[in-house]
């Protein structure tokens, strides 16, 4: 029996095989797709990935900080991107092919981490990056435990007698029975922090756990903030904060109303598609900006808009509305 038990553990590494091919391909496969078969690193090109990364700022929890630094500074940006990438792309091969799986597994923990903080708030169905996190977290937990054994080129080393997979730090980094006593309990003690956390940011994101169920991700949000009067001009700053990620918000009309709310100054689908980009300050890489029909407000975006009121007294001007074209309306008083 226990000949029995030492041969299953030894071979915990063959068990997820296929637990390690497929997360190894799903890190792997964001280097290829963004890199590969289409290039997603210049910042000018559509479909740039630092203005995906943008999208994860408004809800981001913990690591909000380190976001807004990096979109309001395009080069640090840039240069965290291609990083992130080529980290991506070294943890995903590594792992397809065994090679230091146990340092590779505290990759994708800490990858998914950042997944789950930054964007596990995001996904209109199904918790999409939510899921991706806490999976990606518990996944590399488990084969830190496990590391690699058959199929992998841990496991060719071992096989091959090399002297440094004798070496105590190639079992920390590699692959192997680990050398710690007692495992059960550390085992039983980091399950349960994951567990926890996976618990504690499904209700955080998405009230998964008790009260109403709720989802940032289906319709869009726009805040509106810092209004003021300048001569005949009126300044006011909008911050979209919810929506889906992949679908902009349009806006099709700007009003400003009186104190009965009556409308002294409407802006419709022409104006705003045509809106002065000089009049558009954009805070972040995620840029509000004139579309065919609109104003295109994507996930993420900051920036301060001003616009031309005319002849019309600046006194009169008690708020203003915008409506997207769901049919969403978001008003603020103008003090």
């Amino acid at each position: 029996m226990k000949k029995y038990i030492e041969s299953t553990v030894e071979k915990a590494g063959l068990f997820t095989l296929s637990l390690r091919w497929v997360i190894g391909w799903t890190y792997f496969s964001a280097f290829w797709r963004r890199l590969i078969l289409d290039n997603k690193l210049i910042p000018e090109e559509a479909g740039y990935i630092g203005e995906k990364f943008n999208h994860f700022l408004p809800n981001a929890l913990g690591i909000k900080p380190i976001i807004e630094y990096l979109v309001t500074n395009p080069e640090a940006l840039q240069i965290s991107m291609v990083a992130f990438t080529i980290i991506e792309a070294i943890v995903g091969l590594f792992l397809i092919l065994g090679l230091f799986t146990r340092l590779m597994s505290i990759g994708v923990f800490f990858l998914a981490m950042g997944i789950l903080l930054g964007s596990g708030w995001i996904g209109t169905t199904c918790l999409d990056e939510w899921q991706i996190g806490v999976l990606g977290v518990a996944s590399g937990f488990v084969l830190f435990l496990t590391g690699s054994d058959a199929y992998s080129v841990d496991k060719y080393w071992m096989n091959k007698s090399y002297s440094f997979t004798t070496k105590k730090w190639f079992t920390y980094l590699g692959s192997g029975n680990l050398p710690i006593k007692n495992l059960a309990p550390k085992v039983l003690v980091i399950s349960l922090l994951i567990f926890g956390l996976t618990l504690y940011t499904n209700q955080y994101f998405h009230g998964g756990v008790f009260g109403t169920l709720h989802n940032k991700s289906v319709k869009p949000k726009v805040e509106i903030s810092n209004i003021y009067k300048n001569n005949s001009q009126l300044t006011f700053q909008l911050y979209r904060v919810e929506g889906a990620d992949v679908y902009g918000s349009f806006l099709i009309g700007i009003q400003v109303l009186d104190e009965q709310q009556q409308v002294i100054k409407s802006f419709g689908l022409e104006e705003l598609s045509q809106f002065p980009k000089e009049k558009i300050n954009n805070h972040y890489v995620a840029k509000i900006k004139p579309g065919k029909h609109s104003l295109i407000i994507p996930l993420g975006a900051k920036a301060d808009l001003t616009i031309d009121l005319d002849n019309i007294e600046l006194s009169k001007a008690h708020s203003l509305k915008l409506i997207d074209i769901s049919g969403i309306e978001w008003m603020a008083d103008i003090n």
